[in-house]
């Protein structure tokens, strides 16, 4: 088969998202897609084998590619996820049944959710390429050869990935699906974090620095918020009429929300307490840290 109807018949769609971004919010006391969906349309004398298979091979081929692509432009390699490799070949499945590339089905989970159902790392930015092509080497060519796709490749800040090929005749069905995990931290060392966050940011305020205290409340207030998927919840607001009190997502507890600053600065503050919960929820399917901050 001529190379030029190779390129006819390789479609290709991609997907970048992050994780919806960190919320906040402070409380002061009184006294203080689908995606685009292409039918692909078999040609007359291609052959309909009802043969059906992930080919593993294809996979490692389609990594090692990808890396080499990665490693040229300077970009750290990826790691094979055997969750996300999940995903990807569970998704390859559903689009070899629909005999069409798509990042959502009807019925199906968008790919957070996907993501979520079959890894435990925590993500803060995933991505998707679908494509039908031939082999790996020209799967990955045309996938280089188109800006999202290559941008999902060479994404600097993805570090994992899973991948499902499915073979059916002489046709590849390929899911990369993209992440950026960070690492996962104990209570403790999320109040750590938070407690070197709050004395770096009353240091470059000038501000003296505050005692850390351990409220026996802050955890279950934290995960009040983590249970009912918002911060503002009655624990919460019942602490607020005592404390200074700011709520936060995060995946990154060493650092604070920039909102933070007005309440962390106050000239009068004497003390704080840390209360945080780690959960997944329908908000932040691949999870976040759910942090309560009361100033006194």
């Amino acid at each position: 088969m001529a190379r030029t109807f190779r390129w006819l018949l390789a479609f290709l769609i991609a997907v970048s998202a992050a994780t919806l971004p960190p919320a906040t919010r402070l409380l002061a006391s009184p006294a203080a897609e689908p995606g685009d969906l292409r039918i692909l349309k078999a040609s007359a004398n291609a052959p309909n084998i009802p043969f059906q298979a992930y080919d593993f091979q294809v996979e490692e081929q389609l990594l090692a590619l990808a890396n080499q692509s990665r490693r040229q432009a300077g970009a750290p390699p990826l790691k094979i996820d055997e969750g996300l490799s999940q995903a990807a070949r569970i998704h390859a499945q559903a689009m070899l049944e629909a005999r069409r590339l798509s990042h959502q089905f009807d019925g199906e989970p968008a790919l957070p959710q996907r993501l979520a159902a079959t890894t435990n790392l925590q993500l803060e930015q995933e991505g998707e390429n679908v494509a039908l092509d031939y082999d790996a080497e020209h799967g990955h060519e045309h996938l280089m050869m188109s800006a999202p796709h290559r941008a999902n490749l060479l994404n600097p800040a993805y570090n994992v990935v899973g991948l499902g090929v499915v073979r059916n005749g002489d046709r590849l069905y390929i899911v990369q699906d993209f992440g950026s995990a960070l690492p996962k931290y104990s209570s403790a060392e999320v109040k750590d974090r938070v407690a070197t966050a709050v004395n770096q940011m009353r240091h470059n305020a000038s501000r003296a620095g505050l005692q850390r205290r351990d409220w026996l409340g802050a955890d279950d207030a934290a995960c009040s918020m983590a249970q009912s998927d918002k911060l503002g919840t009655a624990p919460v607001r019942r602490l607020a009429e005592t404390y200074n009190v700011l709520t936060f997502t995060s995946l990154r507890p060493e650092s604070l929300p920039a909102e933070a600053k007005r309440v962390v600065a106050g000239r009068n503050l004497r003390s704080y307490s840390i209360g945080t919960c780690y959960a997944r929820t329908h908000t932040y399917p691949t999870g976040t840290y759910w942090i309560v901050l009361a100033l006194e």
